[in-house]
């Protein structure tokens, strides 16, 4: 018995199913998005400014949620500063010190 005969090749099924579910997917997005523009905002956007009032509490937006929280951490502001260097330095590292006889992409850090 020949144990390819109950293999699915990736490339024509696979590859193809993932590009009609992303195309679906993206469709729906572009629908709700043109449809509620205003739905992933956040609240406090639709608040009116007031130029005499700094507002209770500034949150950044997602991307900056990580340093945000590392530089309140810290009450220092050279020590924030060298914290958020520091957090971002040892990711960016972690490739490259990885010292394992292993060199497969399955037993990598990252």
């Amino acid at each position: 018995t020949n144990s390819d005969t109950d293999k699915i090749p990736f490339h024509p099924y696979h590859s193809y199913k993932d590009t009609l579910m992303l195309s679906i997917f993206i469709f729906f997005m572009l629908i709700i998005i043109s449809l509620t523009p205003n739905i992933f905002n956040d609240p406090d956007n639709f608040s009116k400014a007031n130029p005499m009032v700094t507002p209770q509490h500034i949150k950044p937006e997602w991307y900056f949620l990580f340093a945000y929280g590392i530089l309140r951490s810290i009450p220092n502001k050279l020590g924030g500063t060298l914290a958020l260097i520091l957090s971002v330095s040892i990711l960016i590292s972690m490739p490259f010190t990885h010292t394992s006889y292993i060199r497969s992409m399955t037993f990598r850090p990252l």
